[in-house]
């Protein structure tokens, strides 16, 4: 998966939420979006691996 489809699974998620629960927020969201970068950024430093190589790794779990 590459980022731009990271991005777009993403998107499709905060659409799927903010229909199901209305009173999220885009700042509710982005914190959300945040925080999984931030856990990405420490398994990268962690292992060494890409970005890429995680989100597919993760993936397949």
């Amino acid at each position: 998966m590459n980022e731009d489809q990271f991005k777009g699974k993403w998107n499709q998620v905060k659409g799927k939420f903010k229909q199901e629960y209305a009173d999220l927020t885009d700042d509710d969201l982005m914190y959300a979006e945040g925080k999984s970068d931030e856990l990405l950024g420490r398994l990268q430093e962690k292992t060494g691996e890409s970005k890429e190589k995680l989100k597919e790794q993760i993936d397949k779990w």
